[in-house]
């Protein structure tokens, strides 16, 4: 999904900073689009790129030791879920960000069918039942995602799927003709898409 947005926008550039990266498994996606991966986490997981830079850091802190405005690009996939505080999250990441620089935040999408379903039948989104906690602990709908880019400061915000998902009841999907047509009720994850400002 997100190789899929960075080539929808024509986004290119010399640095994407990979925030929550774990094993840096999204770096062979994007390679083609940046010269310099540097991965921010935690710990360095087993197989992190030999050519990227690794930045340790305990997310929680919202202080990622890197410069401000030093980057085109900032991605966090799946990782805003972990966190206790989403809002000084973004602010931490629009920090890092160049004038006109971009965003993209993946997450769960409570608005599948699938999640919708969970909620009804167990009172808990599908991707926050109890076998999940306390690893996912920050449930954020799409507009939860696009008012706190706003309250930040990110412009030019939009939202996409990742026109994928799994069928209730098991690991199958659903045929690809429906997640096509109605990303939003049968996508597993969203994708939020935001810029710095020029003046930033």
């Amino acid at each position: 999904m997100v190789a899929r947005i960075l080539k929808e926008k024509h986004i290119k550039s010399e640095t994407v900073v990979d925030v929550g990266c774990g094993g840096g498994a999204l770096w062979p996606y994007i390679a083609d689009r940046f010269n310099q991966y540097i991965g921010v986490d935690i710990e360095q997981y087993p197989g992190f790129p030999e050519t990227g830079q690794f930045v340790p850091c305990n997310l929680e802190t919202y202080q990622i030791p890197l410069p401000s405005a030093s980057t085109d690009v900032v991605v966090a996939v799946e990782t805003i879920e972990h966190l206790e505080n989403p809002r000084a999250f973004f602010r931490e990441l629009k920090r890092l960000l160049k004038p006109g620089g971009w965003l993209l935040v993946t997450t769960p999408n409570q608005l599948s069918f699938l999640s919708k379903l969970t909620l009804c039948l167990k009172n808990q989104f599908n991707a926050f039942q109890d076998a999940s906690y306390p690893a996912h602990i920050t449930a954020l709908l799409e507009i939860d995602l696009c008012r706190i880019a706003m309250e930040v400061g990110l412009l030019d915000i939009f939202v996409r799927y990742s026109a994928c998902g799994r069928i209730p009841g098991g690991s199958l999907h659903w045929p690809v003709f429906l997640p096509r047509a109605l990303p939003r009720c049968f996508s597993d994850n969203i994708c939020l898409l935001a810029r710095q400002s020029h003046g930033s």
